[in-house]
């Protein structure tokens, strides 16, 4: 008998597509159109209304993604236990959830960081100005690796959820019935 476990997946799958999403988006459009603006010390104050406007959807994404995590876990702990490749696709997708969770977490720190010395003018978002502190250059750095780190990893995670999509399909029964005849 199918169970189903839409609620859950659903969580999983638009909490990991929002957080994808708008991490992305936020590098490449917000982070991006805010080094444009003509004033230098303007630039990472107008990114940082963006990042703060966005930091609640952000949270509702994350507890999305983790409660559906969770479900799904609990609802296939018997299929787990039973098919090794579908235990190792769930550990390496919760290792690197944990780590990208912990990327936009220090992400979110670093942006506060810079907000801090937005006085200072820069470059870009994450590109330092020459008057920069090395307090600002160093959180600038950091940032430029995180805010592709993050799109990264999620969208990995996105790649393994399609994989344990798959591992689900009934491939030996499929099998039996198409060679039937």
């Amino acid at each position: 008998m199918s169970q189903r476990n839409t609620l859950v997946r659903s969580l999983h799958d638009i909490g990991l597509a929002a957080w994808f999403g708008g991490s992305l988006m936020g590098a490449v459009g917000l982070n991006g159109a805010a080094a444009t603006v003509k004033d230098p010390k303007e630039r990472i104050p107008v990114a940082t209304v963006g990042w703060k406007r966005w930091a609640p959807v952000q949270m509702a994404a994350f507890i999305a993604h983790g409660v559906g995590g969770v479900g799904l876990i609990l609802s296939n702990k018997t299929r787990l236990v039973g098919q090794r490749e579908a235990r190792a696709n769930t550990t390496v997708k919760l290792v690197l959830t944990l780590v990208a969770a912990g990327s936009s977490i220090y992400s979110g720190f670093l942006g506060a960081r810079m907000a801090a010395h937005a006085g200072e003018g820069t470059h870009g978002i994450t590109e330092p100005s020459p008057d920069s502190s090395p307090e600002l250059a160093s959180a600038q750095a950091q940032q430029r690796v995180l805010q592709w780190l993050t799109p990264a990893l999620t969208l990995v995670l996105l790649i393994l959820g399609a994989q344990q999509g798959e591992q689900q399909r009934p491939v030996a029964g499929w099998m039996k019935r198409t060679t039937k005849s």
